[in-house]
């Protein structure tokens, strides 16, 4: 949950296991990036946002794996979710910052759980613009999102399926 707000050799400065969720989350982010299917997808929003297409990439297979019924059930997800925020709370002091300052906005309006709905893509793409430097609206990446968005389901799906067998390959190497 944290690894994209912890910034090179700051890794370091977290116990073993969570380093290594670090590794993980970063390797993960990499296979991500060069898979043939992300790389597909990112031309879907590269014209408009350049090197930020991978960033609404990620937010959109977010939204697919969230109503990927072969991961999850409606309510399996809100479980997950709600354990997932419940295992972070005790251990929020330890977190950087700016995850700290995001994570009560992140539970109290579930992003996990509503990352199913089409008004959480849009809110969160809206997010990620405001985060950026060199972004000015989000309005036109969710035009996208809904025009193409059986495109991007198509995408998702030649995906993660080699995504799963990666991590259950690092898993057992690490």
């Amino acid at each position: 949950m944290i690894s994209d707000f912890v910034k090179g050799k700051k890794k370091f400065d977290y116990p073993p296991g969570i380093q290594r969720g670090i590794a993980l989350h970063r390797d993960i982010d990499q296979f991500t990036d060069t898979h043939a299917a992300t790389r597909e997808a990112k031309e879907i929003f590269r014209p408009d946002y350049r090197l930020y297409a991978g960033a609404f990439i990620d937010i959109v297979y977010d939204h697919f794996l969230a109503l990927d019924s072969r991961e999850f059930t409606e309510q399996s997800l809100l479980d997950f979710s709600l354990d997932t925020y419940a295992k972070l709370e005790p251990r929020i002091a330890t977190t950087p910052p700016a995850f700290r300052e995001m994570f009560p906005h992140m539970k109290q309006h579930n992003w996990l759980f509503n990352y199913r709905f089409p008004l959480a893509i849009q809110r969160s793409m809206g997010g990620l613009v405001r985060r950026s430097a060199y972004m000015k609206e989000a309005a036109t990446a969710f035009r996208l999102f809904e025009k193409h968005y059986d495109e991007l389901k198509s995408c998702y799906e030649n995906f993660f399926p080699f995504l799963k067998n990666y991590v259950i390959q690092w898993e057992a190497e690490f």
